[in-house]
This record gives C-alpha cells, sequence and structure tokens, in this order.
C-alpha cells in the first residue's frame, strides 16, 4: 500500500509539473489580452473589450537648420466598445493627453471624449448609432485610426471630427452602405468657436448663431470584391444665420495582393473661416474671423507590403487655402499653397498591429503675392521620427485577431 501510494503521488508530481510547463508555454502569445497573459484566464464573451492606442517616437524636427529632438507620445487614448447582444452594442474613447475640461461645451461632453454612445442593429439593412461620435466625412486618411497617421493634411487637422447626435445607417447591399448623419455643428458656444473680434473699422460683424446649429452629412462607403473602396460624403453645416459651410470628400482606394493605395480629394467652402488658416493671412487677431474661405486638399499613399513584415510607403499631400468672394478690402484668390511628403519603413513583428516605424515628414508653405503683402513668408518645416505604434489589447476576445478593431477614427 505505501509503495502505490508513493507512486501515485510521484505521479501526480509529474502531471503538476507537466502542467505548469504548459501553461508557461501558453503565456504571452501575440493573439491574448493584457488580462489574459496576467490572469491566464481565457475570456469567453465580446460585451467588453479594452484597448489602449499608442503612437510614440523620437522625433529630430528641422526648421531653417535643426531645431529640436524630443521623445514625443503623439497619440494615447483609451477606448472601451462591445456587443451587448445581438442588437445593442457601445463605444467609448477618450484622449488622455488632452485636457478634460468641459466648460461651455454644448453637449455637456469634454473635447477628450471622441466616443461616448450605443449602436442599435434593427435588422440587416438599419442601424443607428447615437451620442458623441466621429463625423461621417468621407476619404481613406479620415477614415483611419489616429495612431495610424504620422502627419494629417492641414484639411483634417484643422477640423472638429468629434461631435454628438446620431447616424443612421442603411446597407443597401452587404457591400454597399450610406449613412445619415445629423450633429451638433461645434462642441463649444458660437462664440467660443469662432472668436469673432473687431473688423479694422473697428466694427462688429452682424452675426447670430442659429437656433439649430448642426451639421447634415450623407456618406457612401462602397467595397468592390475588397478590391476597390470608395469614401465618399457630402456635408452642410450651419455656421450661423445666412452662413453656411459645405465640405465635399471622395476616397477612392485600391488594394492588389502586397500593393495599396488611396486618394482623397477634399473640399471646403466655408461662410466663416472655420479652418483657421485664412483667418491667420488675412484676418485679425484673436479669433477664426474671415468669411468666404475655401479650402482644397488633395491626399494620397502607396504601401508595398514587400516582406511578410516590412511595410515600405510614401505620401503626398497638395492643399490650398483660397478667398473665394471679395470683401471688406480682401481680394479673392488663392493666397497659400501647402506640399507635404512622407516616406517611411514599417515592421510588423507579430500578427498584431504593433508596428515599428522610421518615418520622415517633410512641409512646404508657399504663399502668393497677395499674401506677401500681409506680411507671410514660405517657409518649409522637416522631421524625423522613430517610434512605435501600437494598438494594446487590454482585454479582448481571444481567438479574434483584431488588426484595426477601432473601425473609423
Amino acid at each position: 500500500m505505501k509503495k502505490l501510494m508513493a507512486m501515485l503521488l510521484l505521479a501526480g508530481s509529474i502531471q503538476g509539473v507537466y502542467a505548469q510547463k504548459t501553461e508557461k508555454k501558453e503565456m504571452f502569445l501575440e493573439n491574448k489580452s493584457l488580462y489574459e497573459e496576467l490572469t491566464n484566464v481565457q475570456k469567453k464573451t465580446d460585451k467588453f473589450n479594452l484597448y489602449l492606442n499608442m503612437q510614440g517616437s523620437f522625433d529630430a524636427n528641422f526648421r531653417d537648420g535643426f531645431d529640436e529632438g524630443v521623445f514625443k507620445m503623439r497619440q494615447l487614448r483609451i477606448e472601451a466598445k462591445g456587443n451587448l447582444n445581438s442588437w445593442l452594442s457601445y463605444r467609448y474613447r477618450q484622449r488622455l493627453n488632452r485636457s478634460n475640461e468641459g466648460g461651455g461645451m454644448i453637449d455637456n461632453i469634454p473635447t477628450s471624449i471622441d466616443y461616448a454612445g450605443i449602436g442599435v442593429k434593427l435588422n440587416d439593412q438599419f442601424s443607428f448609432f447615437a451620442g458623441k461620435q466621429c463625423t461621417a466625412y468621407g476619404g481613406f486618411e479620415f477614415d483611419l485610426n489616429p495612431i495610424d497617421i504620422y502627419q494629417y493634411s492641414d484639411m483634417i487637422e484643422n477640423m472638429s471630427n468629434f461631435m454628438t447626435g446620431l447616424n443612421i445607417g442603411y446597407n443597401i447591399t452587404p457591400t454597399q452602405q450610406l449613412n445619415l448623419q445629423i450633429l451638433n455643428s461645434r462642441n463649444s458656444s458660437f462664440d467660443k468657436t469662432y472668436g469673432i473680434t473687431e473688423d479694422s473699422e473697428g466694427k462688429l460683424p452682424d452675426l447670430k448663431s442659429g437656433k439649430m446649429p448642426l451639421v447634415y452629412t450623407l456618406n457612401w462607403n462602397g467595397n468592390f470584391n475588397e478590391v476597390f473602396k470608395t469614401r465618399w460624403s457630402a456635408s452642410v453645416m450651419s455656421e450661423a444665420k445666412g452662413k453656411n459651410l459645405y465640405y465635399y470628400a471622395v476616397g477612392n482606394e485600391l488594394n492588389l495582393d502586397k500593393f495599396n493605395m488611396f486618394v482623397d480629394f477634399m473640399y471646403s467652402q466655408e461662410g466663416i473661416d472655420r479652418n483657421g488658416t485664412i483667418t491667420g493671412i488675412v484676418g485679425n487677431a484673436g479669433g477664426h474671423n474671415a468669411f468666404n474661405a475655401g479650402y482644397l486638399s488633395v491626399v494620397t499613399k502607396l504601401n508595398y507590403r514587400f516582406l511578410p513584415k516590412w511595410n515600405a510607403f510614401v505620401k503626398g499631400m497638395y492643399e490650398t487655402a483660397s478667398v473665394t468672394k471679395a470683401a471688406d478690402g480682401i481680394e479673392k484668390g488663392n493666397y497659400r499653397t501647402s506640399w507635404g511628403y512622407l516616406a517611411g519603413v514599417e515592421f510588423y513583428p507579430m500578427k498584431t498591429n504593433l508596428h515599428f516605424f522610421l518615418t520622415y515628414v517633410g512641409r512646404s508653405y508657399d504663399f502668393t503675392h497677395r499674401a506677401k503683402v500681409l506680411g507671410q513668408e514660405n517657409y518649409s518645416t522637416n522631421r524625423l521620427s522613430l517610434g512605435f505604434i501600437y494598438q494594446l489589447p487590454m482585454f479582448f476576445l481571444s481567438p479574434a485577431i483584431h488588426t484595426n478593431p477601432s473601425g473609423v477614427n
């Protein structure tokens, strides 16, 4: 009997050691969330998914020679999302490196919060999302997760992208979708958003906020056999009584095995200069107080996955800032043309979206004669960045591989 007990104890010990070795081998797998790594408990539900979106780098900045070298966390956002059942979902995302001050917000939500709302799927065709959300503007650069952007175009950089309201989605087919979106046209009050000040003669413009400061957007997302995709939109925004903003975006993407590219065309005509670039050239100090501004932006990016874990890319941007109608001594025409040129290489060590990058970002700003007489001068900037991008899965559904689970923005 003693020999039998000893043999059973020995067998149990060996089995325990083997089990521990097996557990250690299964730990730190690339498709497991941080929660699973720490607890070794596999998550079985999609009701709660938590991510930390990060882009950090060391930047060497140049302007008329070397300017400075600094470490910088350009993107740091916490995101929670999930499907509570077959028809109800939610999403929350907040920027951790932006002020959480909420004073003056017409929706009572601080601008550090990108998303805070629920989604309802009515059937296979109709759905809606209510709460704070990303505007449904077209274009593929606008549609990407912000952590994947090394440098936005001036058009997108100066937009108000996250506002509160309602989006109604209609799936024409499984690959063709329409969105009708109605949102607040601004986050803050009229005065705080535009900062209208006196003109050169000491007069205040006769402007008042409309009773329904909203933006209306119609968006089409198309997918043709995963080879050609579209992101088109048309928007009208109420800026003030008698002053509207019209925005159009046409984005097209081509996917061919290892090669991928997109081209975005964007145009904005603004009754009040919401973008702010023209105000900086012809307006008075203190706010967005120029009128009849027009902005054109063309952005293209080409990716080539020359090895399974390596990607090379180039990106170009062409943009103009104009006055569309002469008024108050301000001449009609183009005032600034800007160019952007980027190139880089990315290394993906795992199947998830963790990657390391080395990239160059160059910008040139050329002012026309009508802008130079107002004191503007041409200039260029350059930047070299070495860093990482990671949407860290802190807690998510284990069997899935989430390469870009955030969807748009």
